[in-house]
């Protein structure tokens, strides 16, 4: 592996923030692709100062779901040491999701959720109607990825698709890309553009080949230069081969990627913030 020395002005800067607890409101939903649905919130709790920044597409909040039986909603209240649970009530129902967007003009957050006819984010996504309220807790830290790069490589499955969404939208003008993105089929394919030069390049998924993200990662052409970084995330054993190709193969220093699970087949409510450094 490389003993290159990165800047830490070229690493991701992390900082952690207050976390906030609000509760909000559905306002309207838009289906973006067949399985593939946008909701927008907003609600008093949601002011214009908001932790969304430019170039930090990875941010995630905790959303807090109404109990399918019930229909109760409980949020956790908020207090020195972050959330607080009554351990002898009603426990919160929460999912961590990636920040789609952000404005401050209108107040309004926006997530992507992609559907399921199981789980309870997916099911509740699919139901959501406007005036349908969610608990929102967080951001708790705040990721900056350094924007000065020549070269990005981006890629990850449909639940990366609303990070990899802020990233094509967010890289600078001058800044090149290759985006790969595994999706179900082409109906599932999303415009996507920004000021960076950016091909994109989509992999329908086939159950014959669980391997269809590594392998077409390994068809781009990686520039004969040490001037470029890489963002992975999607399904946690997917990642593994994809991160030892990363840092074994192409002797990629670990301060120029981020490879991140953000879901794990058979675990529910994977804790993405458990660093896997087998390859390190």
């Amino acid at each position: 592996m490389s003993d290159q020395t990165v800047p830490a002005s070229r690493t991701v800067q992390v900082e952690f923030l207050p976390i906030g607890r609000r509760i909000l409101s559905v306002v309207r939903t838009e289906d973006v692709t067949p399985r593939m649905r946008r909701i927008v919130l907003a609600g008093d709790d949601l002011g214009d100062d908001f932790p969304c920044f430019p170039m930090h597409p990875n941010d995630h909040v905790k959303l807090c779901f109404p109990d399918p039986q019930s229909g109760e909603l409980v949020v956790p209240r908020i207090g020195e040491r972050g959330m607080e649970l009554d351990p002898d009530g009603p426990q919160p129902i929460f999912r961590d999701y990636t920040v789609r967007g952000f404005d401050p003009q209108t107040r309004e957050l926006t997530i992507d959720f992609v559907l399921h006819d199981h789980g309870i984010a997916g099911v509740w996504a699919g139901r959501a109607r406007p005036g349908d309220v969610l608990g929102v807790l967080g951001p708790r830290g705040t990721h900056h990825f350094p924007t000065d790069y020549r070269w990005y490589l981006v890629a990850g499955d449909e639940t990366a698709l609303p990070a990899i969404g802020r990233w094509v939208e967010e890289l600078p003008a001058g800044a090149t890309a290759t985006v790969v993105v595994e999706v179900a089929g082409p109906e599932e394919e999303q415009q996507l553009s920004g000021a960076a030069e950016v091909e994109l390049r989509w992999v329908h998924r086939d159950p014959a080949v669980p391997d269809a993200l590594e392998r077409a990662l390994r068809e781009v052409p990686i520039p004969d230069h040490d001037d470029w970084f890489a963002f992975v995330a999607g399904e946690a054993g997917a990642l593994k081969p994809i991160r030892r190709w990363l840092r074994r193969e192409l002797a990629l220093p670990k301060e120029r990627l981020d490879v991140d699970g953000y879901w794990k087949k058979g675990t529910v409510n994977l804790d993405h913030h458990v660093p896997d450094d087998e390859d390190d």
